[in-house]
C-alpha cells in the first residue's frame, strides 16, 4: 500500500477496490501480485525483475464497469526503452514508443471495462471461449509490452461523462484475445485520444440476430447515452443462416433496423460497416470475388431508407487486397508456416495484427469521408490513409503478447 495513493474517500468496511475510482501506481517502486483482497498488481505472467525486465507484463486493477482514463509515464532512468501500451483483450493504446535513457513520454487514452452483467436478474449470454476474455472479467488489465518496456506510473481515474463508441460485429471485429489472431476493433483505439472511449461488444461467429438474442444490445442500451456513437458490421456470419425468412432481405435488413431504432431511442448515433472481403481471389489471382451475396447491398439499402451512416469496409478491403496481390495479401491474415505455431495456419477470413491494423485505417478514413463527429478526437499524429497504398507489412512491427491460441475463431 505504501506505493498507491488512493484519491477517493474510502470506507474501511467496504472492499479496497470497490469504492475506489480514482488510482496511482508507481511503477518504480515494489508491487503486488493481483489478488483479489488487494484488488491491484502484476498479473497474468510472471512479475518483472532486474532478469526480466525487457519481457511483457501485465498490471490489473479491480474495478467497476464503466470508462477510466488512464495516463502512463513511458520511460527509465536506467535504461533505453522501446514500449507499446495495450488494454484489456490486446486493445492497442500505445505503439512502439522510444525513449531514451533518462527520459520520458506521457500518455492517456480511455478504457472501457465491463463484465456481463445487464442488471440484477440479467447477464450477457457470452460462449464458453470468452469466459477467459479480459474483456468480460472484473478487471482492468494493462498490457506492457515491446522490445523494452519501461513505465514509471500509471494513473487510472473513473471518466462516466466521456462519449463512448460502441462496437458491434464480429470475429472481424473483436477484440481478439490471443495471437496471431486480430480485428480492427482492438486496433482503432490507437487512433483516438482520451476525449472518447471505444467499446467492442463483438465475438467471433455472431450474427445481427444472435449478438441481439444473447443479450449483448440491451447491455450496451444500459449506458448508451446522447453522444454515443455504435458501430455495426455485420454479414460474415448472418449469410449462413438458413431458416425459414432468412436471408439479405428478410431477417438480416429486419434485425439492422433493431439496432437503429434502438439506438435512436437512446439519443445516439449509429453508423453501419459492411462485412470485410475474404481473400478470395478470382482464377485470374488478380481480382477479389465478393463472397458476401446481396448482404452489403441489403445492409446499404436499409441505411439508405434510414438514414444511418456507411462505411464501405467490403469495398476498401477489397481494394486493401487486390493492392497486396495474391501472395502478399496472406500477410495480412492468419497465414503462417508450421514451424512458428506447431501447424500450418491457413485462414483467408482472419486478420492477423498487420492485416487489422490497416483496416482499423480503413474505418478511420470512412469516419473521415463521413465527417463523423468523432474524428475531431484523433491524435495528431494521424495520417490520412488510402487502401490502395497500405502501410508496407515489411516495415510493420508488432510485438507479441504472450497469450497464444491456434484454436479458429468462431464463424468464416
Amino acid at each position: 500500500m505504501k506505493s498507491k495513493k488512493i484519491l477517493t474517500t474510502l470506507f474501511c468496511a467496504l472492499p479496497l477496490m470497490a469504492a475506489a475510482q480514482t488510482f496511482d501506481f508507481d511503477m518504480t517502486k515494489p508491487q503486488p501480485v493481483y489478488n483479489e483482497e488487494t484488488g491491484y498488481g502484476y498479473d497474468l505472467v510472471a512479475a518483472p525483475t532486474k532478469k526480466t525486465s525487457n519481457e511483457p507484463f501485465y498490471f490489473s486493477v479491480k474495478v467497476d464497469d464503466g470508462n477510466y482514463r488512464i495516463r502512463v509515464v513511458i520511460g527509465s532512468k536506467k535504461k533505453a526503452g522501446e514500449t507499446t501500451v495495450r488494454a484489456e483483450g490486446r486493445r492497442l493504446m500505445v505503439h512502439n514508443v522510444a525513449t531514451k535513457k533518462g527520459k520520458t513520454e506521457t500518455f492517456e487514452f480511455q478504457v472501457n471495462k465491463r463484465s456481463p452483467r445487464i442488471d440484477d436478474k440479467s447477464r450477457v449470454r457470452i460462449k464458453d471461449r470468452e469466459k477467459d476474455y479480459l474483456a468480460w472479467d472484473d478487471k482492468l488489465t494493462l498490457e506492457f509490452n515491446g522490445d523494452a518496456p519501461a513505465v514509471q506510473s500509471i494513473h487510472i481515474e473513473r471518466d462516466d461523462q466521456v462519449p463512448t463508441v460502441y462496437l458491434c460485429g464480429n470475429s472481424t471485429v473483436v477484440d481478439q484475445n490471443s495471437e496471431p489472431w486480430a480485428s480492427w476493433g482492438q486496433m482503432i483505439t490507437r487512433w483516438f485520444g482520451p476525449e472518447v472511449a471505444i467499446s467492442n461488444h463483438a465475438e467471433s461467429g455472431l450474427t445481427a440476430r444472435t449478438f441481439i438474442a444473447g443479450g449483448r444490445l440491451d447491455k450496451i442500451l444500459t449506458t448508451l447515452k446522447p453522444g454515443d456513437l455504435l458501430i455495426a458490421e455485420f454479414g460474415h456470419n448472418d449469410e449462413k443462416e438458413k431458416r425459414p425468412g432468412d436471408g439479405a432481405w428478410y431477417h438480416y435488413v429486419y434485425n439492422l433496423k433493431i439496432f437503429i431504432d434502438q439506438v435512436r431511442s437512446k439519443g445516439a448515433d449509429i453508423v453501419f460497416c459492411t462485412p470485410t472481403q475474404r481473400r478470395a481471389f478470382d482464377k485470374d489471382k488478380k481480382t477479389i470475388t465478393n463472397t458476401h451475396g446481396e448482404f452489403p447491398a441489403a445492409m446499404k439499402s436499409v441505411a439508405e431508407r434510414e438514414k444511418v451512416p456507411v462505411i464501405d469496409l467490403n469495398v476498401m478491403t477489397k481494394q486493401f487486397f487486390e493492392t497486396l496481390g495474391f501472395e502478399d495479401s496472406k500477410r495480412a491474415l492468419v497465414h503462417y508456416p508450421k514451424e512458428l505455431y506447431g501447424r500450418e495456419l491457413a485462414d483467408n477470413t482472419h486478420f492477423n495484427p498487420y492485416g487489422a491494423y490497416e483496416v482499423a485505417k480503413c474505418v478511420v478514413m470512412g469516419m473521415k469521408k463521413l465527417q463523423l463527429p468523432i474524428v475531431r478526437y484523433l491524435r495528431p499524429e494521424w495520417q490520412d490513409f488510402d487502401p490502395t497504398q497500405p502501410d508496407d507489412w515489411k516495415t510493420f512491427k508488432w510485438a507479441p503478447s504472450p497469450m497464444k491460441d491456434i484454436v479458429k475463431p468462431d464463424g468464416n
